[in-house]
């Protein structure tokens, strides 16, 4: 295979079709009995196995990063035993039964709920684990890298489309969420599903009419189903609907009619999952407004996209003008579009969150496939050698990053490492606090930790609330449940934000602390701290206070004393 042919099967140099038609157009006709003739005995019949090399050379493109992915995926992907808060959201819904994650939806976290039943499915095969938490996301970014290839070598060849398939495969945010059990990898694959469709589209006889129809009822279907993983991958119609425009402008006329189509299908079928996460709102009040600097990394990433789109590569370069879509009119428009509308659409709401937008880094993928490709081939060596020798020192410039992505430090927190340490520091009957309530995920994932100790604030766990802290108690019956222990392990963060301390729940749990107890040890544990009190002395007898009896309390402060004991929760 030539490197410089646009496309694996292509030998007029069209970036967008195989064997194209504008070529048997302007090729003399035959006349009718040479056709029908058999071939001359001079002609050379071609060799065996050119048909299997050919095919073999078409699936390198897609495999080659497809195989690093996966590879980078797997390594390390247990994290030393790790779980950070988003993923212990996940642990800990995917262990309830279908119904009761269907109640659950109704107050919490219904963006994602189609990833939640989708864990609950692999927990049921497979088993409760860290591996098979995160074992969707590494094979979803395996996806992704593959079909990022395959719209880099309809678009411009095989080169650039295995140049963009490592390129995402080596992105340390792709590397990311490899290894995490959320859904931003599922949605980034099913984007790159998208736009590979969207891509095979161009040609102006894409099949006959019912092929046609079944690619586009396959696009729609695709975007529908990112929506529902996370509705913010609309975001990325905006993209194709440049795309497709800058096709149409092009001579592709036949794509505009059932583009817009497929869109509204899929905009109408995510509306009620829409309008379903709006009284939910509040779940993404902790999202800080935008700021000029990240306006200005948006800026340099782009600029680095736009110069790699315009380094002449050779039959890209020269197709560029003809072609209905390039590089540059898929991933810039992939790059920019959904990057810029969370972050102008922040000035009215905090939004901007890079991870809600992963998939954005598959348009940067193809542009950096782009240069790579016109680098290597500007290099006095062999393309294939050129680009190893790229791959693995890009890899080992990499490496303190990849190393410090599968620590058990990377992520924000860790819920397994502070559950070891309340094992370690707890004992039987001890009283315990999540300050704020949310850190209770710490009991939720690992309950085997809490065993004999008795949530002193919990008035209805988590499961039979439907939520993912359960329902705590007023600030009464906390402070004479608290008083009446003599012993109690809080869990918390290092630095408390104040909003945290806003309702008098969270306050009351602080102030009875401060105010009754001692606090006789601190640990700072996989980003949280685990503190154990005993009841203050008095600062005049130097005797220790009894705790508060039974009958000493209201009536209605008793039922919160005999709080069920952690150990009995999923």
């Amino acid at each position: 295979m030539s490197k410089y042919r646009a496309d694996g099967g292509s030998a007029c140099g069209c970036p967008v079709h195989g064997p194209c038609a504008h070529n048997a157009r302007t090729a003399p006709a035959a006349p009718r009995d040479t056709l029908l003739a058999p071939p001359a005995t001079t002609t050379a019949a071609p060799a065996p196995d050119t048909g299997r090399r050919r095919t073999a050379g078409v699936l390198a493109v897609p495999a080659i990063p497809g195989l690093l992915a996966l590879a980078l995926g797997l390594w390390g992907v247990a994290r030393d035993g790790a779980a950070w808060r988003d993923e212990a959201a996940t642990w800990q819904v995917a262990r309830r039964s279908l119904p009761e994650i269907w109640h659950m939806l109704d107050t919490v976290d219904v963006v994602h709920g189609l990833y939640y039943v989708l864990i609950h499915g692999v927990f049921e095969l497979f088993g409760a684990s860290l591996p098979a938490l995160r074992a969707p996301s590494v094979l979803a970014m395996a996806a992704t890298a593959v079909c990022t290839a395959a719209v880099g070598r309809r678009l411009a060849g095989p080169w650039v489309g295995v140049a963009a398939g490592i390129a995402l495969a080596l992105h340390p945010d792709m590397q990311r969420y490899a290894q995490e059990g959320r859904s931003y990898a599922l949605v980034a694959a099913a984007v790159a599903l998208a736009t590979w469709l969207l891509v095979g589209t161009a040609a102006p006889v894409a099949g006959t009419r019912p092929t046609r129809c079944l690619r586009w009822s396959a696009y729609a279907a695709t975007l529908l189903a990112a929506a529902y993983l996370n509705w913010f991958s609309l975001l990325l119609l905006p993209a194709h609907a440049i795309t497709v425009l800058v096709a149409h402008r092009r001579g592709a006329r036949h794509l505009l009619a059932p583009w817009t189509a497929a869109a509204l299908v899929a905009v109408a079928g995510a509306l009620p999952l829409i309008a379903a996460s709006y009284p939910q709102a509040g779940q993404i009040s902790w999202i800080q407004p935008v700021t000029w600097t990240t306006l200005a990394a948006l800026a340099a990433v782009l600029s680095a996209a736009v110069i790699c789109a315009r380094l002449p590569y050779g039959p890209a370069a020269r197709t560029a003008a003809a072609a209905r879509m390039t590089p540059a009119s898929v991933g810039l428009p992939l790059l920019a579009a959904p990057q810029l509308g969370l972050f102008l659409a922040s000035f009215v709401k905090p939004l901007y969150v890079e991870r809600y937008v992963l998939f954005a880094s598959i348009g940067f993928a193809l542009l950096l496939g782009t240069g790579i490709a016109a680098g290597v081939h500007a290099l006095p060596v062999r393309g294939g050698l050129a680009l190893v020798a790229t791959t693995v020192i890009a890899f080992l410039a990499l490496l303190p990053v990849e190393l410090h992505l599968r620590s058990a430090t990377s992520r924000t927190d860790d819920v397994m490492a502070t559950a070891e340490k309340v094992a370690s520091v707890a004992r039987p009957g001890d009283g315990v606090l999540f300050l704020p309530a949310l850190r209770r995920d710490t009991a939720s994932v690992t309950p085997s930790a809490f065993t004999g100790l008795h949530d002193l604030a919990l008035a209805e766990d988590p499961i039979s609330s439907g939520t993912l802290e359960g329902i705590e108690a007023g600030p009464g019956a906390i402070r004479a449940a608290v008083l009446a222990q003599p012993r109690v392990v809080l869990v918390t963060d290092p630095d408390v934000a104040p909003a945290d301390l806003a309702s008098e729940r969270e306050a009351t749990k602080r102030r009875v602390l401060d105010e009754h107890f001692t606090r006789t040890g601190t640990w700072k544990v996989g980003g949280r701290l685990v503190e154990t009190y005993e009841r203050a002395v008095h600062s005049g007898g130097g005797q220790q206070l009894e705790p508060l009896s039974a009958t000493s309390m209201p009536s209605t402060a008793v039922l919160f004393l005999r709080a069920a004991p952690c150990s009995g929760r999923r």
